[in-house]
């Protein structure tokens, strides 16, 4: 079971209505914490959990509260303190040392907190802030832009205290480039809960039993990539084709494309040289680029070399940019 929040909600969608349901959410941490605020699961009537609000060692017995939410059908407040010696996460030996306040909704059919429009939003690959009102069975979902580094926060008004946590569906990674050394890429891509699309022209690459956990696999390196980007929403690329020209018409056909990353797979000068074959010049991209791609980790073998790819893509979308970039 995947984290992102996408696929928990997908769980909860295919059995709504078949069982009972309850809303796990971190609204408060004090020192460290494994999860941070806004961090969400769901519970069933079933006893299954989807997500994670730690690092797995409270979930027992936030599924147990969740029982108890479930038949009496009010809401559960939690606190587990790392550093009381008398607290239940203390004698679990947790050791983050920290407070986390925990807050479960039960969910009763339609009435689900807005998450149905959550849900609906992250389909179309749309962002937004959820609601939720603490202490209260009230929420609501309000589609807005959200960055990447936006952190959930308590709004304190007169009727209340609101957790308001950004909605932002999973990265989407183009891979331009089907062959062997981009298996690994989707298998890490698809086990973090992203989005991938697999580009390859060559009848012989990008084989859908190759690549199962890709959302699309197209068959055109040319400006219909543009038009890809835009329409699903694609936030960064990976140019691994080992082909000059294919990786040309690639960079050529991204260049005006508002994702937020690009790496080719190579070395400096070959990178160089395709970008004198697409005939545009670095200092006009308005994304990053990396060459060579990924961080240096010291790996070499296809899986580290894939690992350090998409870490790069992590870090320039959700905290700082890369070393290695140009």
């Amino acid at each position: 079971m995947r984290n992102q929040l996408f696929s928990i909600l997908q769980a909860w969608k295919t059995s709504q209505f078949d069982t009972e349901w309850v809303l796990g959410t971190v609204y408060r941490t004090e020192g460290s914490a494994y999860r941070k605020a806004g961090a969400q699961m769901l519970i069933n009537g079933k006893g299954q959990q989807f997500g994670l609000l730690s690092g797995g060692c409270i979930e027992a017995d936030i599924v147990r509260n969740a029982r108890k939410a479930i038949v009496t059908n009010k809401i559960v407040t939690l606190a587990y303190d790392g550093n009381d010696e008398d607290d239940l996460s203390f004698k679990l030996g947790i050791g983050c040392g920290g407070v986390v306040h925990i807050v479960l909704h039960p969910i009763n059919g339609s009435d689900d907190l807005g998450l149905s429009d959550i849900y609906a939003a992250l389909v179309k690959r749309e962002s937004g802030y959820h609601h939720l009102k603490i202490g209260e069975k009230i929420g609501y979902f309000r589609p807005s832009f959200v960055d990447f580094h936006d952190q959930a926060y308590i709004e304190s008004n007169t009727d209340g205290e609101w957790l308001v946590t950004p909605i932002r569906p999973e990265p989407h990674i183009l891979v331009v480039g089907g062959g062997q050394d981009a298996l690994p890429v989707s298998n890490i891509a698809h086990n973090l809960g992203w989005k991938i699309t697999i580009a390859d022209p060559r009848p012989s690459n990008a084989r859908s039993d190759y690549f199962p956990h890709a959302s699309a696999i197209l068959r055109k390196v040319d400006q219909s990539l543009a038009y890809y980007v835009h329409e699903f929403r694609v936030d960064a690329a990976i140019l691994m084709s080992h082909s000059m020209t294919i990786d040309a018409s690639a960079l050529a056909a991204l260049f005006s494309t508002p994702i937020r990353h690009l790496s080719m797979l190579g070395p400096r000068h070959r990178f160089m040289d395709v970008l004198s074959i697409s005939g545009l010049s670095e200092e006009k991209f308005e994304f990053k680029l990396s060459s060579p791609a990924g961080l240096d980790i010291g790996g070499s073998l296809p899986e580290s070399i894939a690992l350090s790819m998409l870490s790069e893509i992590h870090a320039t979308l959700y905290r700082n940019p890369s070393p290695n970039s140009i």
